[in-house]
This record gives C-alpha cells, structure tokens and sequence, in this order.
C-alpha cells in the first residue's frame, strides 16, 4: 500500500512538471502570434495588389513571357510544401503533409512527374523516411519566416522553371500551405504559382472596381520586372500564412495539454488520498487487532 502511495505521488510530480512545460510553451506561442498575425495581415493586401498589377500587365502584354505561357506538354511539375520545423502542434503537420499527399497523387494520375520541394523538418523527415527523392529542402525559420528565405526559394524555383526538361527543368509550380483563417481555423490550401493564371473576374477581390494601368516603358518591360517579385511575395505570404498556423495549432495544443494535465493532476490526487486513506484504516485495524491480542493473552494468563 505504501508503495502505491509513493508511485502515485511520483506520477503527479511528472504531471505538474511537464504541465509547466505545456503551460511556458502555450504562453510562448500566444505571445508571438500576435506579431504573425499582423505579419500576414501587412504582407496580404501587397501581395494581392502585385498579383493583380501582374495579371494586368500579362493580359496587355504581347510578350510569350515562359512564366505566363502554358506549355504544350507538361511533363514535371514542382510542389512546394510548407510544412513546420518542430512538432507539439497539435495535426498542423499531419495535415499539410496529407494534402501534399493529395496534390501529389492528383498530379501522377494526370500523367505529371513530381519534383519536391519540401520547407520545414516534418516534410523532410517524412520523405526521408520514405526514401523518396527530393529536389531541395529549406529547414529553420517556419516559425520566423524572412523575405530573404521567401526570396532563396522563389530564385530556385524560378531557374528550375527555365530550365529544360532534359536538364531537370519544371513546368508547373504548385504550393502547399497552410492558410491562417482565424486562431481556432487554419486551412490547408494549394494554389499554382506558376505559370500565372491570369483569368478576368475571379480571385479575391470581386466586386471591386478594377485599377486602369498605365505601362512605362511597356507592359513586356513592366512584367519582366514584375513577375520575380511576384513570385517572392506570394511565397513570402505563403511562408507567412503558415507561421501563424502554426503558433495558433501549437497554442491550442499546449492548451489542451495543460488542461489534460490538470484533470489528470486531479485524478491521481484522488487515488492518492484514497490510496492514504486505506493504508491509515489498514494500520488502525492492525493496531486494534494488536491489542486485541494482548489484551486476549492477558486475560488468559
């Protein structure tokens, strides 16, 4: 009885310090999601303008630009996934890596060689388990993306996609990520940055009247500009979009692990005051049962 005692009061102290573990890291995460937060709602509304400058550029352009030209035959096409670089996300990972899943084979039954381009630790160690080939990976800072590692990986998708296909070249890009909804929503979304979609009426801004552009020298000369920017903003939101994901599934993950740590504190409190309470009544009764002795052996004397 003794001994059960001591294990139970041996599991709450392991309970009560990885509760403070949980606890520091919830904190952690909801201090820095309000900077991520207004990281995405900074870089949205530039990234949205630059695609439409972009999209008004091309549709007056009479140039056969490769990163708005649809080739005939599209043999390789890339997939970018944004995955996370550490774990206690709560499904974050699991569920990026499930749609990059889909994507991929949505992209094999059309006939279309997969390049991987992976970002964060869980892709890779995912493909790496699998011994799968990929093409490049970028690991460190899903959590603090910066400009300059948006821009590293667009100058390498944007080469791989001038290259020819003989020469390792691709023909589509297609990104995977996770969209910050809200803090209890986070969607996993794919959109095909390259070559630019440029389809009249649709996207996010409907209903909105359309800017007249005015190009100088010339729209071929404006898109040739524009189109690398486009192409590091977009990804630099993607990355952004995902880093807030990100800290908002790791806070509601730590909250739900604190809040399990404190039932489970709980319970085992319990089993322990009853666990003390039967080793008292066993000891009473051993005493009693003692002196009924005696006092037996006694009479009888």
């Amino acid at each position: 009885m003794a001994g059960q005692l001591r294990a139970y009061r041996r599991q709450i102290r392991s309970v009560q310090a990885t509760k403070k573990i949980t606890r520091a890291m919830e904190l952690i995460a909801a201090s820095r999601i309000v900077k991520a937060q207004a990281a995405v709602r900074a870089s949205t509304p530039y990234a949205r303008a630059l695609t439409r400058a972009v999209s008004a550029a091309a549709a007056n352009s009479s140039l056969d630009h490769p990163l708005i030209t649809e080739k005939p035959e599209v043999r390789r096409a890339a997939v970018l996934v944004c995955s996370s670089d550490r774990g206690l996300a709560g499904s974050y990972s699991s569920s990026i890596l499930r749609e990059g899943e889909r994507v991929t084979a949505a992209l094999r039954e059309q006939g279309k060689e997969i390049a991987p381009y992976l970002v964060g630790r869980k892709a890779s160690a995912f493909y790496r388990f699998r011994r799968r080939p990929v093409v490049e990976e970028w690991v460190g800072f899903t959590d603090k993306p910066a400009f300059s590692d948006a821009k590293a990986i667009g100058e390498r998708l944007v080469a791989d996609f001038g290259k020819e296909y003989e020469q390792g070249g691709i023909d589509e890009i297609h990104v995977v990520y996770t969209h910050f909804v809200s803090m209890v929503t986070q969607e996993a979304r794919v959109i095909r940055l390259l070559p630019l979609e440029v389809v009249e009426g649709q996207g996010p801004n409907d209903g909105e009247l359309t800017p007249l552009y005015e190009f100088e020298p010339s729209a071929d000369a404006v898109l040739d500009a524009l189109l690398p920017k486009y192409v590091n903003s977009r990804i630099f939101n993607c990355l952004q979009q995902a880093a807030a994901s990100e800290l908002a599934a790791r806070q509601r993950a730590m909250k739900s692990a604190t809040d399990n740590a404190d039932e489970l504190v709980k319970k085992l409190t319990r089993l322990a005051n009853n666990a003390r309470q039967a080793e008292i009544t066993q000891e009473i009764s051993e005493i009693v049962g003692g002196a009924d002795a005696l006092a037996s052996s006694g009479s009888r004397s």
